[in-house]
């Protein structure tokens, strides 16, 4: 299992479109997606790929980490599990 942190996308993008984009960039699927709003300046979503190796992530976070998408410059991380 791996985890995207996607922050600062336009507020209002669905899970369609963020889905599209990865998609779109070599991403497979994500499984699950949950939403964080936080003060709503930065929004974010947290991506899980349950059959997702975090070094195959890894390499296709580096397509996209710094784009412009939606007028906004993303950042992406994979998160690591520290007792995996």
């Amino acid at each position: 299992m791996s985890r995207l942190w996607l922050v600062n996308i336009e507020p209002g993008t669905s899970d369609e479109e963020i889905r599209d984009f990865l998609v779109k960039y070599g991403f497979p699927p994500y499984d699950q997606i949950e939403h964080e709003a936080g003060d709503g300046t930065r929004p974010a979503a947290m991506l899980t790929f349950a059959s997702t190796d975090p070094n195959a992530l890894g390499t296709l976070q580096e397509r996209i980490n710094g784009m412009y998408w939606k007028k906004r410059k993303i950042s992406a991380q994979v998160m690591r599990d520290r007792f995996a």
